[in-house]
């Protein structure tokens, strides 16, 4: 996975940082959120999964068919809704310690974490629509509030 964004509004490549407490990545040209995708490790996952936004979390392997299936929707999700979102992707195979913390049995497994605690889990390479409408009380906010209830 590229540390390298581009801009879905002028197109300009962006490096992917660690953004201020509370902030998201903003393009260097125009000032526009970027899509907010990226990997994690068992060493790095506390520290994505505390962001100012929900954090998406792809539990993954490269041999797993509907994970291959899912990654670009995750990828359009991540576009659509930059500023709002973040997605984190976890290779299962190398990261067995998260993964066994938060008992991912089988793959993919989507984790919604707010705050850095887990919100929702999903099991299985949903549908776009489908993930969208279950994604949709957490992102109604603009990002870093608790879902509508």
């Amino acid at each position: 996975m590229s540390d390298v964004a581009v801009c879905v509004h002028c197109g300009a490549k962006n490096r992917l940082g660690t953004p201020p407490a509370g902030q998201v990545p903003v393009c260097g040209r125009c000032g526009h959120p970027l899509p907010w995708l990226l990997s994690a490790s068992d060493a790095t996952f506390g520290a994505e999964v505390t962001a100012s936004v929900p954090v998406l979390v792809d539990f993954w392997a490269e041999w797993c068919g509907p994970c291959r299936a899912v990654a670009p929707v995750l990828e359009d999700l991540a576009r659509e809704h930059a500023g709002k979102l973040k997605v984190v992707k976890l290779d299962v195979d190398r990261n067995p310690d998260v993964s066994g913390r938060y008992g991912v049995r089988s793959i993919p497994t989507l984790i919604l974490f707010e705050h850095g605690r887990p919100a929702e889990t999903w099991v299985g390479a949903l549908p776009k629509g489908t993930l969208s409408a279950r994604l949709a009380p957490y992102l109604r906010q603009g990002g870093g509030g608790e879902a509508a209830r």
